[in-house]
């Protein structure tokens, strides 16, 4: 059980509810991650933002950053944010088996050759931020990627990683 207690949508008003309601429009249901960022409903607007900007991406993938979160949130050993992503991908066509692999060596991660040299990147400047070098950035623009585009990968993934600190230090279950 979360150690914070979360609105149920059968309880949630205003603003609140709102956010409940898009969410129940994307997943489905509310899950558990919503009402975790709902105990502040401005947190959780600032998240839908976030969501939507990485969705609306003009040359990140939405697999893209879920690949980010699943692997950034794996190697923490957070299970909700791996859980959740692991299935956003399979509802996007990966396989199992791709994301296991994916997780035992992210090399492996089912994404073409550009967007797995930015994805080892971002889990290395999440994983040692200080390791990363200019060569690191260098090598990524000589393959065509921007400086938007490798400081929004990175800021995803660090992104991921304050969110798995979030839902850890309060037992947010698995939906």
């Amino acid at each position: 059980m979360a150690l914070l207690k979360m609105v149920p949508p059968d309880e949630a008003e205003g603003k609140l509810l709102e956010l409940y309601d898009m969410a129940e429009q994307f997943f489905g249901t509310v899950p558990n991650n919503v009402k975790m960022f709902g105990v502040s409903p401005a947190m959780l607007e600032n998240q839908v933002q976030f969501a939507m900007y990485a969705m609306e991406h003009p040359t990140l993938s939405t697999p893209f950053f879920a690949m980010i979160r699943l692997l950034v949130s794996h190697a923490a050993g957070s299970p909700y944010c791996a859980h959740m992503n692991a299935g956003l991908l399979m509802q996007q066509g990966f396989t199992s088996e791709q994301l296991e692999a994916a997780k035992a060596e992210a090399g492996q991660a089912p994404l073409d050759e550009k967007e797995t040299a930015l994805l080892l990147f971002v889990l290395k400047a999440a994983n040692a931020p200080k390791s990363t070098e200019a060569k690191d950035v260098d090598d990524l623009r000589a393959m065509g990627w921007t400086d938007r585009d490798i400081f929004d990968a990175v800021a995803h993934g660090a992104r991921a990683v304050a969110t798995n600190i979030v839902f850890d230090a309060f037992k947010l279950e698995n939906d």
